[in-house]
């Protein structure tokens, strides 16, 4: 699979659109134009095979392609009706598959849609999990996130324990408004030998997680060099991150609340569940 860069991948971000249920689809002619269809005609080719190979996949057509008609200009203020198309994902990724595979665009395109069908499919796999389920699997993410963090806070200059401490704290104070790690600690009223992260619900665990995974893409891409940077870096993006929960009204990280049972005790009793759920094997002597 073709690799995206930062500048490929927003090419394809920056026609995407919302609708007023927030539900994200694009217009065929904008993806036309991304795709380097300069005549709409040949890529109405694409878009027909497209809709075959979403028939046969057992998807209602017109769930994904939805046909509409907007009003152009044509010169000296006249106006006419112009066919169109509102695109799910998928009917966007059925389309660059069936686009001309020699041209790096539509690879590219195959590459982004690909990833976000994806990510959607395990969104949704995620969100039909119940809240113990939901923060293994965020916590089992930071785990190892984590090591790929380490690494690259290493390659940034951070060698020392006191070091990796202080570049630790410096997301934490980000995200959480100023709070360091033991501030946070003691706000959930733990022992000293608990960990934070373990005691989180999925929703500031989830926050947590995209704090680790962007901050490990910016010391990379920007080849962070010193200890001091990549501790401006790692409290830059918590920031921002907090800014965006501020901006959509919901409860920030330290306000939310602390689950009774930490992670390891909720993956015990799972642990017990899956063995006593387990069906002895018959055995034909």
């Amino acid at each position: 699979m073709t690799t995206l860069s930062i500048d490929e991948y927003k090419t394809f971000e920056s026609i995407k659109q919302t609708d007023d249920s927030g539900i994200e689809f694009w217009f065929a002619r904008a993806l036309a134009m991304v795709l380097q269809y300069r005549n709409w005609q040949n890529f109405e080719k694409v878009i027909d095979r497209a809709m075959l190979a979403c028939k046969n996949s057992g998807y209602a057509v017109s769930d994904h392609f939805i046909e509409v008609s907007k009003m152009v200009k044509i010169g000296s203020g006249a106006q006419r009706k112009q066919a169109d198309y509102k695109l799910t994902r998928y009917a966007c990724y059925l389309i660059v598959q069936n686009g001309d595979p020699r041209k790096r665009i539509i690879a590219l395109g195959q590459t982004y849609f690909a990833i976000q069908t994806r990510r959607a499919e395990v969104a949704d796999t995620f969100n039909r999990l119940d809240e113990s389920s939901k923060r293994l699997v965020a916590r089992g993410n930071i785990k190892q996130w984590n090591q790929l963090l380490v690494e690259a806070a290493h390659n940034a200059g951070i060698i020392t324990n006191d070091e990796y401490a202080i570049f630790q704290n410096a997301g934490y104070k980000g995200l959480y408004g100023g709070l360091t790690v033991a501030d946070i600690h003691e706000r959930k009223g733990l022992k000293p030998n608990e960990k934070i992260l373990d005691f989180m619900g999925s929703t500031e665990l989830i926050a947590n997680l995209f704090r680790i995974s962007q901050t490990e893409e910016k010391l990379r891409l920007e080849e962070a060099s010193s200890p001091a940077e990549a501790s401006n870096i790692h409290y830059e993006v918590a920031e921002k991150i907090r800014n965006a929960i501020k901006e959509m009204g919901a409860t920030l990280p330290e306000n939310l609340p602390t689950p009774s049972k930490s992670i390891q005790v909720i993956e015990r009793e799972e642990i017990r569940k899956l063995r006593e759920s387990k069906t002895p094997l018959m055995l034909d002597e």
